[in-house]
């Protein structure tokens, strides 16, 4: 299962101009990326001046024009930009997503912080239960799945009954992007549910080495203009599409071919809408 993350909160469209920030952007990238083996798609939006943005119309636009024009799984970002408030991240989810990132811990983010209360992640994760939203837990640090573990346990499992994690590696205050950081965090994840998957993201020069550790163990990728804009050193990435490709042929090298979004929502428990 490849996912693509293709535009973040982080980078600016003046400083990448192949970052994919208005809606039509957006859903051509998107359809280019299904062509080459993505079936899931990573969402963050930005407004009329290419900032992050949570505004709940453009957000509910976005997920009727990707359903619309693609068969991709249409995961959210609660997650934002380190400076989005709680309720603003909680409304992400009236937009009605397939899917929707729910971080499970407080982690540096480089100079800043992003935080997410123990209280903010119990309401992310019973809202989506409430509203059917599948959730992708995703892990900065290897504590954060004994938080997952213990989440879990009170609060009952995900809407659709999967458990799946993103291992987000190579953050500056994060885990390293190591194939070290990798192992141990698949040797945590057997503490959870009987059939959790998981996915891994490289930020930065991590993108390849977890791309490849993650293949070896069993696991799911994540790749996008969000986590590299860098291609090769010295050599820009030209679009997401060109960051899945690379993927879907590791993935085929390895003899794991991509997975359809059909293939997908029936490993993650989603329904058809």
């Amino acid at each position: 299962m490849i996912t693509v993350a293709p535009t973040g909160a982080e980078s600016r469209k003046s400083d990448v101009p192949a970052l994919p920030v208005t809606l039509e952007e957006l859903v051509r990238t998107a359809r280019d990326c299904e062509a080459v083996g993505a079936s899931v798609i990573h969402v963050h939006l930005r407004d009329d001046a290419a900032e992050p943005t949570l505004d709940l119309g453009r957000l509910t636009e976005a997920v009727a024009a990707l359903r619309a024009e693609t068969g991709l799984i249409v995961q959210l970002s609660s997650g934002g930009a380190v400076t989005d408030p709680e309720e603003d991240r909680l409304r992400v989810l009236e937009a009605g997503p397939d899917m929707a990132s729910c971080t499970m811990g407080t982690v540096n983010f480089g100079d800043d912080v992003f935080l997410n209360r123990w209280a903010f992640v119990v309401e992310l994760h019973t809202r989506m239960q409430d509203r059917g939203i599948v959730p992708e837990y995703e892990i900065f640090d290897l504590g954060q799945l004994a938080t997952l573990r213990r989440l879990l346990d009170r609060h009952g499992l995900p809407a659709g009954g999967h458990v799946h994690v993103d291992l987000v590696m190579g953050v500056p205050g994060g885990m390293p992007g190591t194939v070290a950081a990798l192992a141990a965090c698949e040797a945590a994840l057997r503490d959870l549910p009987e059939g959790t998957t998981f996915s891994a993201t490289g930020i930065g020069r991590a993108s390849l080495p977890v791309l490849l550790a993650s293949l070896a163990a069993g696991g799911h990728l994540r790749v996008g203009m969000e986590d590299t804009v860098t291609y090769a050193k010295g050599q820009p990435v030209e679009s997401n599409a060109q960051l899945v490709a690379r993927a879907s042929g590791f993935a085929r090298l390895a003899q794991r071919p991509p997975m359809t979004a059909d293939d997908a929502r029936a490993l993650l428990g989603i329904k058809h809408v």
